[in-house]
């Protein structure tokens, strides 16, 4: 598990992140958003030991990264594709990292099979595609076989087959009841990928809740009901305080209130429906509304 509890960071008069608690535990996909300079790489990294916080505390199952032993067997993390020697190859590079932790060598083996470099191990990583440099980095992070496992950005790079490979392999070490904790700017992907979501925003927590829940609270996640009676319809649900659009003679847009509570306002009232349905909102979308306030480069209007 890891647990933040008041973390700030402070570079010079930008506080890169601010007063931030979270509980990421075992078992689930936490998926970590947030605009471009909101801190996530910054609470990674903080999490991670490689930078030391103004103010609050980081542990990775109860410790401080720092007096973790032999912390490769506790959390594995890809937080830069490229960060290997350039001139070594990627079992040189795995080799000597299994070394630094008492690993056994066949683990290498292990791992660049998993993720599908055993035919380029002996590349020099200087070679290597970004795609195939991310694949190196996440067998990085397997090689310990930890608990705990945190991914910046594990997509860039690859192709639909290798996203793919990187989503299944994230539900599987979930599955497993591991803590998986990935930072990504593909809404969609995330979409498929995260149980749980936490976004910030200029350094602060803006959201932590369950997947479902972010999107179900999207102003675009709404009921839509066909009725012969839609008039009388709108008007009960108006009533109970639901906002209401009408779409045409016989149809309607309610926001604010979950299906089921629509349904039984029709019930109550004796109105038939022809149908009821969900319009739920993209995790685009959901993010949009979310962090519109946290923008800090947003960039200006296309001209055609």
């Amino acid at each position: 598990m890891i647990s933040v509890k008041g973390l700030s960071k402070r570079y010079g008069d930008h506080l890169a992140v601010d007063d931030l608690s979270l509980e990421l535990r075992p078992g689930t996909v936490t998926g970590f958003l947030g605009p471009n300079g909101a801190g996530k790489s910054t609470t990674m990294r903080l999490i991670l030991g490689l930078d030391r916080p103004t103010a609050g505390t980081a542990t990775i199952g109860g410790l401080p990264y720092h007096r973790i032993r032999n912390p490769l067997r506790t959390v594995g993390a890809l937080l830069d594709a490229r960060a290997t020697h350039p001139g070594r190859s990627g079992h040189a590079h795995l080799v000597a990292l299994a070394r630094s932790n008492g690993i056994a060598r066949r683990r290498v083996t292990e791992v660049l099979e998993t993720v599908g470099l055993a035919g380029a191990a002996r590349k020099r990583a200087g070679t290597l595609s970004l795609g195939m440099s991310q694949r190196l980095g996440i067998a990085a992070a397997l090689l310990g076989d930890p608990e705990v496992l945190m991914f910046d950005e594990p997509v860039n790079g690859l192709d639909p087959d290798g996203v793919r490979w990187v989503r299944g392999l994230m539900r599987s070490l979930a599955d497993e009841g591991r803590t998986v904790f990935v930072s990504s700017h593909l809404m969609s992907e995330m979409q498929l990928t995260a149980d749980h979501l936490v976004v910030i925003g200029k350094g602060r927590l803006i959201m932590d809740a369950p997947l479902a829940e972010v999107i179900a609270g999207s102003s675009l996640t709404a009921v839509i009901a066909r009725s012969p009676h839609a008039g009388d319809l709108a008007a009960r649900l108006r009533a109970a305080g639901i906002a209401v659009e009408r779409l045409g003679e016989n149809e309607l847009v309610a926001t604010g209130a979950p299906i089921d509570r629509v349904g039984d306002l029709a019930h109550e009232a004796g109105i038939r429906l022809h149908e009821l349905r969900t319009r739920q909102a993209s995790l685009e979308q959901a993010y949009q509304e979310l962090t519109a306030a946290s923008v800090e480069y947003g960039a200006g209007p296309v001209r055609g």
